[in-house]
């Protein structure tokens, strides 16, 4: 089975599949976004909603697996709004046919307003109560965010296997091996590490009466500054209320380190340069080049590269400071 397709996984797999832990559908399949896994709301029998999670061939282990599925259940018996799987015939995580998959409860809600602080406070009272309920809770096969993986891995795809104009090829290369220095220090400093959500982004938070934080699949160690800087947007001075919102909410349970406020940018250009080279990896996915077509032209590389500059020189620059606010 390729690493990088899901050639098998029919409609006919998928139904026997869920048949095989007893959930026998009274709808079709509904394909939900997402690109590294392959996800179908459906209803059952007696009408409740679920969501199947088929995850992608050889991206991770059971073991690592089984993580993501024990720290949502660590979450929730320590009253963090998380969505966790359901288990059925006694685990969460099953097989078939050669895929891994789980079944979650299908929550309904609406998305976080990116400008919207008292919503922001209550993400940062969840996400703090999350990091103090892990204190001591390790993922150990799930690893940690570093260096190496954030931004060494990618920019070796990359260069690999150049994407841009051929023309470009000289500065692509400068400019990244640029990056990757400028990125050793704050990235590989010995931050505290907490077992995180990983890609809490405001696509990943429903609101529900408040919020509750979903998709565990990018659960690792790391800085708690992993878990709050991409829920922020908008020029700095938005930035710097949306960061008083969030550390707000957060201090409730736990205080936060504020020199992490230097890693805003470093995993900000981090984190572009891992999805540059996630889209590169992952490009003989037939899903792939459907759904990112721009990642081919030139266009798209020359303003890769305008960015990527633009994130060289923030990096050089000082960090966002919240002295104002405190």
């Amino acid at each position: 089975m390729s690493a990088f397709h899901f050639d098998t996984l029919m409609p006919e797999l998928i139904l026997d599949a869920l048949a095989s832990v007893g959930l026998y559908l009274d709808s079709g399949l509904t394909a939900l976004n997402s690109y590294e896994n392959r996800v179908y709301q459906f209803r059952i029998e007696n009408g409740q909603r679920y969501i199947a999670k088929f995850y992608r061939p050889e991206r991770w282990t059971v073991a690592q697996l089984r993580e993501e599925h024990g720290l949502a259940f660590h979450l929730a018996a320590s009253e963090v709004s998380v969505v966790v799987p359901e288990v059925i015939q006694g685990r969460s995580l099953h097989e078939f046919a050669g895929y891994a998959f789980a079944v979650w409860p299908s929550m309904g809600g609406r998305h976080i307003e990116p400008d919207n602080l008292d919503q922001l406070e209550a993400v940062g009272h969840q996400l703090g109560l999350w990091h103090a309920s892990v204190s001591g809770y390790a993922l150990p096969a799930r690893g940690h965010f570093s260096h190496a993986l954030w931004v060494l891995s990618p920019i070796e795809v990359l260069v690999r296997n150049p994407r841009w104009p051929v023309a470009m090829q000289t500065e692509f290369a400068h400019l990244l091996a640029e990056l990757a220095q400028l990125l050793k220090g704050p990235l590989s400093q010995a931050w505290p590490q907490l077992a995180l959500h990983g890609d809490c982004h405001l696509g990943n938070i429903l609101w529900r009466d408040g919020p509750l934080l979903v998709d565990l699949d990018d659960c690792r160690m790391g800085p708690a500054m992993q878990d709050m800087w991409m829920l922020l947007s908008g020029d700095e001075a938005e930035q710097r209320l949306q960061l008083d919102a969030l550390i707000t909410g957060y201090e409730e349970f736990m205080a936060f380190d504020r020199r992490q406020l230097a890693l805003l940018e470093p995993l900000r250009t981090a984190r572009m340069l891992s999805q540059l080279g996630w889209i590169s990896q992952r490009w003989n996915d037939p899903a792939f080049p459907l759904a990112f077509p721009w990642f081919a032209t030139e266009a798209f590389w020359v303003d890769q590269y305008r960015l990527l500059t633009e994130q060289r020189d923030r990096l050089k620059a000082p960090p966002i400071s919240l002295t104002s606010y405190h």
